[in-house]
């Protein structure tokens, strides 16, 4: 057996868990940006807020999160991502405690643009680790579970928060929340990452390559740049068929709520394994642009049919639930088409910088599909989402390979 053999071989369980360490603190990330909403209504009743009152806590922590993930990302890159990591689920667990304790509306708007500070770590700190600690023959499994990882944190949040809440109340709930974070924290310090891929930020450092000068040269290339607008379009694509195929499709065709919202749940069940699927598929291909050009036509084909065609019960679950299988394939190779063009020590910059996307597509895609539902054009929904999917195409056809 070779030595290169050998050394995975004694190295496999390193990345492992590694992989486990920082899925988990994706897991948590997912969970603290649900916290809210399921509480929502406890929380107002509570405080006798309005509605658009309430959004402030939204607006406070996703606001920080856009402003300051890309510094998060520098940050990563020169002092460590595990560090980071830490420091951020500490913030987010902090501040949701402190939330649930103090008595204060303005202190829980406060404590949400807080947490939106320990969110701010994730993307960087997590791609970092992953992209320095795990073989390049095992990235994108990697990618995949981290990917899957925060969206059962997504999905198990609202029913283990109303669990809290019925025991010890709203408050209760919060300081749950915390207790999680604190727990997943404790674990990475012990966390070995002693890699066949070795850790280049130091090696970085001591070249000079990860002066903000040449960082912000950087992430202002026409490759990063693409790479940005990617995620946003990604980020406007998901926002609206979450968000609005519901109320779209009752407009449109007259679907009950319910067929309407079996559909989208097929959506985001086939999402998630389809996310599995697609990390099995990066490790088999180097094509990651083409997995991604291919995905995102056949969910521009499928939403166009939904369009302009009733399907019916049966056939709309369906084909939802095949845009939902098609988005989760693309996203391993998401983030392997970043990962090439990232020069080694960067890691945390970059990625922190392109996934700003998702927050920039959550701001736009509200603007977009609200008028469209406020021109009484529910079609207009499917029709802009198949758009937005060939963009994303032409995107991912342009981009260059870094070579080496």
């Amino acid at each position: 057996m070779s030595q290169a053999a050998d050394t995975v071989g004694i190295a496999r369980p390193s990345y492992v868990r590694v992989v486990g360490a920082v899925s988990a603190a994706h897991f948590v990330s997912h969970y603290y940006i649900i916290l809210l909403a399921p509480l929502l209504p406890f929380i107002r009743d509570e405080y006798g807020v309005s509605y658009t009152e309430i959004g402030l806590a939204f607006a406070a922590f996703n606001i920080v999160s856009a402003i300051g993930q890309t510094p998060a990302g520098f940050l990563v890159d020169r002092i460590g991502a595990r560090a980071l990591l830490v420091a951020g689920l500490l913030t987010g667990a902090g501040a949701f405690i402190l939330a649930g304790v103090i008595d204060s509306f303005w202190m829980l708007v406060a404590m949400f643009a807080l947490a939106g500070v320990g969110n701010t770590v994730y993307h960087p700190a997590d791609y970092a680790l992953l992209s320095q600690h795990v073989p390049s023959n095992r990235i994108g499994q990697a990618f995949s579970v981290h990917t899957f990882a925060g969206m059962l944190g997504s999905a198990v949040a609202p029913a283990t928060l109303l669990i809290m809440q019925s025991q010890w109340g709203w408050r209760g709930a919060f300081l749950g929340a915390g207790v999680l974070g604190i727990a997943t924290a404790a674990v990475l310090p012990a966390m070995r990452e002693n890699s066949v891929v070795q850790s280049k930020p130091a090696a970085s450092r001591a070249a000079g390559a990860d002066d903000a000068t040449s960082g912000w040269r950087l992430l202002l290339s026409a490759q990063i740049l693409l790479n940005l607008f990617f995620f946003a379009l990604l980020a406007i694509i998901s926002a609206g068929l979450y968000n609005y195929s519901v109320v779209a499709l009752g407009a449109l065709y007259g679907t009950p709520m319910t067929t309407a919202n079996a559909a989208l749940s097929g959506n985001l069940l086939l999402s998630a394994i389809g996310v599995l699927l697609g990390g099995l598929l990066v490790g088999r291909t180097t094509r990651h642009a083409m997995v991604a050009t291919i995905g995102l036509a056949a969910m521009a084909l499928f939403t166009v049919l939904i369009a302009e065609i009733d399907l019916g019960a049966l056939a709309l679950i369906a084909a939802m639930s095949l845009i939902g299988l098609f988005s989760g394939v693309i996203m391993p190779s998401r983030d392997m088409i970043v990962r090439e063009i990232t020069p080694p020590g960067s890691f945390g910059k970059v990625f922190g910088f392109v996934t700003t996307g998702f927050n920039i597509g959550g701001i736009v895609a509200p603007l977009i599909f609200g008028a469209i539902m406020d021109h009484g054009s529910p079609r207009l929904v499917f029709l802009a989402v198949a758009a937005f999917c060939l963009i994303a195409v032409l995107t991912v056809g342009v981009r260059p390979r870094r070579r080496g």
